[in-house]
């Protein structure tokens, strides 16, 4: 039986020397398509384009306002020495009772005289009906406020977090008993003062007494509306011809003013780069782009972060709220949108967004889209939820979630700018030639001047504590 033989392939045999000009020589002669400076660090900024813009010719943008009587409601400041926490005397003047107080040595006195207390999960802290003869100052962790509905049940009446407290009637008014109860979410940590504490100081300190006393003469008898203003005395609903009663607004006797912030820079470039690589893209246009995105970034992040006229740092106390279990549920949400008319956005971290994207998946719910600038955004209630990475979000995973009303019409936040300043090269923003050195090295200063103001304080509110690491 004979097999039948199987060709053999041939190598084929490689040329030694190419028959053609090949690719890399060739593209020494071809035109090279470029783009222009790409950049990681651009973001839609979104609050400096949804954020009403007015114009402040002479630097200085002051907010007038009802007298509103200041009640305290901020909050208060603790010192760590070991695992011994102290309160920082002077953030006691936060307490209503001390509003407005400023003997340190008074307040570093009653600063020592709290007593620091652990608490468990579920733990009730203040029960419903027992003496409140203590004031607590929460360091740590969470509680609920507990109240009985209508028919007998538990109902959440708030939640209180670090550094606020809960029991300041037992410091000024007469003895009482506590009308709802105060149990713990969270594991954490208390101060106490008790109340006889607080009145053997009083009765000691002569700086103290006078103040109180001062205080009680010029706020006793006025009436004031339930955010604190000074009340307008009217009369409604009588019949026949009675004597009508006489009023007026208060106006604070020394309002708020906003100066305008300033972020800048000088750009350097050499003129043998501007003279000999500028084409086909100008170098000094380009610097001068990624420069001015570069402002506008810092921009919105001092519009957030700045400790003076920034929004994270201008909520009112009465405006701050935290999350009921944790992570940005649909439940909060609400309950943010429920302290104010209008609504116009939320500003949130990405990963918040995310964190109530899950939340919703979870209970089923679709949060629905709208449109902004052409758009298309997440949305709650109708409300667009807008990403703004300028928000921390802290070590231990949590972060806020901002929501505004905007606009001087609606009495929102507005943004502060100054147009037509010299140089400007667009609105705010001035790019000045400062000329040439002795390095031959072309200058130019960038400067952008700006700042936002909270005409009313209900017009920004925040959830605080938004876990996202879940």
């Amino acid at each position: 039986m004979t097999t039948t033989e199987q060709p053999t392939e041939q190598p084929i045999e490689q040329s030694p020397q190419p028959l053609s000009l090949g690719t890399q020589a060739a593209r020494n002669l071809a035109t090279t398509t470029k783009t222009a400076p790409q950049m990681q660090g651009i973001t839609p900024r979104w609050l400096l384009r949804v954020l009403p813009w007015e114009d402040v010719p002479g630097a200085v943008y002051r907010v007038n306002r009802r007298l509103a009587y200041e009640v305290g409601g901020g909050r208060v400041s603790f010192a760590a020495v070991g695992d011994q926490l102290q309160i920082v005397p002077p953030s006691l003047a936060e307490l209503p009772a001390l509003r407005g107080f400023e003997d340190v040595g008074v307040l570093a006195e009653l600063s020592n005289l709290f007593q620091q207390r652990q608490f468990a999960a579920g733990e009730v802290i203040a029960a419903a009906g027992s003496p409140a003869d203590e004031l607590f100052v929460i360091a740590f962790g969470k509680v609920n406020t507990i109240g009985q509905g209508k028919y007998g049940d538990r109902v959440t009446l708030g939640v209180l977090a670090d550094g606020e407290y809960f029991g300041d009637q037992a410091l000024a008014g007469p003895e009482s008993a506590w009308p709802h109860t105060i149990q713990a979410v969270t594991a954490g940590t208390v101060l106490a003062l008790p109340r006889g504490e607080y009145h053997r100081i009083v009765e000691r300190s002569e700086s103290l007494r006078t103040f109180l006393a001062q205080r009680a003469a010029s706020n006793g008898g006025l009436a004031r509306n339930k955010h604190g203003e000074a009340d307008i005395d009217l009369a409604a609903g009588h019949e026949g011809e009675i004597e009508l009663p006489g009023t007026f607004a208060a106006y604070e006797a020394s309002p708020r003013e906003y100066e305008l912030s300033v972020a800048q820079t000088v750009l350097r470039v050499h003129t043998r780069v501007a003279d000999l690589y500028n084409g086909p893209m100008d170098q000094i246009e380009q610097q001068l782009r990624l420069t001015i995105e570069s402002l506008r970034e810092r921009q919105e992040h001092e519009l957030v972060n700045n400790t003076d006229f920034g929004l994270l740092h201008n909520v009112d106390p009465r405006q701050r709220i935290h999350t009921h279990s944790g992570p940005p549920t649909p439940d909060d949400l609400d309950t943010l949108l429920s302290r104010r008319r209008k609504s116009r956005l939320f500003l949130a971290h990405p990963r918040a967004i995310a964190a109530f994207g899950r939340e919703c998946n979870q209970r089923g719910i679709y949060s629905g889209t709208t449109e902004v600038a052409g758009r298309q955004v997440p949305a709650w209630r109708g409300v667009p939820v807008l990403p703004c990475d300028k928000i921390p979000v802290t070590d231990d995973q949590t972060t806020s979630i901002i929501v505004l009303r905007t606009g001087k019409d609606d009495q929102g936040v507005v943004g502060l700018q100054q147009t037509g300043i010299p140089d400007e090269y667009q609105p705010g923003l001035s790019v000045r030639f400062r000329g040439i050195d002795e390095r031959a090295v072309l200058s130019y200063q960038v400067s952008t001047y700006f700042s936002a103001a909270v005409l009313v304080p209900d017009a920004l509110g925040v959830l605080e504590n938004v876990e996202i690491g879940r």
